[in-house]
């Protein structure tokens, strides 16, 4: 019975726990900061956030701002913060370490103490090695052998802060806050104990630097993996594309049925806070009714989150940065619930929260990354056999919007090229119509290379600037519809001006091109390469489509004599 009452106690200050995070992370940072510290137990609410919350609450607030919730923070919280901010790659960065015990220390001296002592006394240690010199002083000794760089507590042990590596000296601040640190801190090891003082001080000196931060290492490998944390090398197999075959065929993930044991389970908020409207894989989460599936599901996105952080070997540090991260992972989630569900050929969002259920999110993941991989390897594949790499041509030769395409196809990591409609030149693919597009650019960019492979040309002339496939093709059919060689020559105005007349409809401006014009251009196009102008606007009709509005766009208001050769573009002019 009073087994019972205790379970039902301890449930209800979980659920009210687990509500204050909620409310707490949803707040402006000063009201938060106010909202734990005037509650009658601001450390069981510290306790209660998961270390990666914790985290990204103290980066938000501000450091500085945040001492008194550093004093309070739980010995694990105070773990997170080292794992995740003093390594670099394989190794302890000794400065980072002197900023973060830094903080820790002068949010509450005493507490520092104690933990690393209880938890961290190999660490602080290692740390010790690092910056001071010890000497003892025999009974017999003068002082005056250690020189003035030497201090003591006691006349018995004597201490000198080392040199700093020299690409810090010149920052006298750091050196002084150093200093000031250590200072302090051995201060007060001494007045708390001073024999304990002289251990530390002795043991500092029996540290094996390399023996120590490769089992550090590993330790904190084991920590962080636990929260999605992986090794670099494991990290980045979240990139490794999969088939959606392949994952029909794996058994489905385990979702635990007890209701009550999801209160048990530390679930970050701060990622799924990130979460925003708009994409298969967030509108499919409001679908989910059980509140112990839908923990577990931004559990498992957290770690996602996590694990696309080593892969990308990047360090986050506040809520911008992590919603970039989210917003990357729910993307290539929403591609891949797309992609698995037509295979079935039925997609809603019920069939999408059966797929979000049944495999993990790390896995849908891979199939919708998948998707863009191939279409990486098709731009690297065709490339390497174009007629466009055989003439030895540069990216700049398919124009601004087709090399924006191209480019981020090529790069290591594809990215999605936006060109700044949401603010950005280049971004992540965000949902299936980005791939779409870009598949779409590419097999016009590919059409249009086929189309010039067929054609009998010299091409990058060294007198054009500017020599792109639009100016080429446009330059030689001019010419041949002028009369003039077939040779890729610059245009005379004079002669242009001839060509510019036949160009247009005759009307108002800003006026259309020619239907005669574009007949000539395809029928120009089907003599020049052999095939037939069916099968030319087939594969390149649009693109042909989007230059004469190009063309229409540059030149449909412009009288014939205000035209001059150095602001014509689309065409290689004298």
């Amino acid at each position: 019975m009073n087994e019972d009452k205790d379970t039902k106690l301890a449930i209800k200050l979980f659920q009210n726990l687990s509500r204050q995070r909620k409310e707490i992370l949803s707040l402006p940072e000063e009201k938060a900061l106010d909202r734990i510290l005037d509650s009658p137990q601001p450390a069981a609410i510290i306790h209660s956030f998961p270390e990666e919350d914790f985290y990204f609450l103290i980066n938000d607030i501000g450091l500085e701002d945040s001492l008194q919730l550093l004093s309070l923070a739980s010995d694990k919280q105070l773990e997170y913060i080292l794992d995740i901010e003093v390594w670099e790659k394989d190794r302890i960065g000794i400065n980072n370490v002197t900023k973060w015990l830094d903080l820790f220390f002068r949010a509450d001296p005493q507490r520092f103490v104690r933990w690393f002592l209880n938890k961290k006394t190999e660490f602080i240690e290692f740390y010790l090695f690092k910056n001071i010199e010890v000497k003892i002083r025999e009974h017999d000794q003068d002082p005056s052998i250690f020189g003035d760089d030497f201090f003591t507590l006691d006349n018995v042990y004597y201490i000198r802060f080392v040199d700093l590596p020299i690409e810090t000296e010149s920052n006298s601040n750091f050196i002084k806050n150093r200093n000031e640190f250590l200072s302090n801190f051995i201060e007060t090891l001494s007045g708390y104990d001073h024999n304990i003082f002289q251990n530390v001080l002795l043991e500092a000196f029996t540290v094996i630097p390399a023996e120590y931060e490769e089992e550090a290492f590993r330790l904190r490998n084991v920590r962080l993996a636990e929260k999605g944390f992986l090794p670099f090398d494991e990290a980045i197999g979240i990139y490794q594309p999969l088939k959606p075959e392949a994952l029909s065929k794996q058994s489905a993930k385990f979702i635990t049925e007890r209701s009550e044991i999801r209160l048990y389970i530390p679930v970050p908020h701060y990622s799924t806070g990130m979460l925003k409207e708009g994409n298969l894989f967030t509108d499919s989460l409001k679908k989910i009714e059980k509140d112990n599936v839908l923990d577990q599901i931004q559990v498992e996105l957290a770690n996602l989150a996590n694990q696309i952080l080593v892969a990308d070997q990047k360090i986050i540090r506040n809520k911008e940065e992590l919603g970039d991260i989210v917003k990357k992972a729910c993307g290539y989630i929403s591609i891949g619930l797309k992609q698995l569900a037509e295979e079935s050929n039925d997609l809603d969002e019920n069939r999408a929260v059966a797929l979000i259920q049944r495999f993990p999110l790390s896995q849908i993941f891979r199939v919708g990354y998948g998707l863009v991989l191939e279409l990486k390897w098709r731009a690297e594949k065709w490339r390497k056999i174009s007629w466009f790499e055989k003439n030895k041509l540069h990216l700049g030769f398919w124009g601004e919007g087709w090399i924006g395409v191209l480019g981020g196809l090529l790069i290591k990591r594809p990215l999605y090229y936006d060109n700044y409609k949401t603010g950005m030149l280049y971004r992540e693919f965000y949902s299936i119509e980005d791939i779409k597009h870009t598949e779409k650019i590419l097999n016009e960019i590919i059409g249009f290379d086929n189309l010039l492979s067929c054609m009998t040309l010299t091409p990058a002339p060294p007198y054009a600037d500017l020599f792109t496939y639009k100016n080429m093709v446009l330059t030689l059919w001019a010419r041949h519809y002028l009369g003039l060689s077939d040779d890729l020559i610059p245009i005379d105005i004079d002669k242009f001006k001839i060509f510019f007349d036949e160009l247009w409809e005759s009307g108002k401006k800003p006026r259309k091109t020619s239907v005669l014009m574009k007949e000539s251009f395809l029928k120009w196009l089907s003599e020049k390469t052999g095939l037939d102008p069916y099968d030319i606007s087939r594969e390149v009709g649009q693109t042909m489509e989007n230059l004469f509005s190009e063309i229409e766009s540059e030149y449909g208001s412009v009288s014939k004599k205000d035209l001059n050769s150095k602001y014509i573009h689309l065409f290689i002019m004298k």
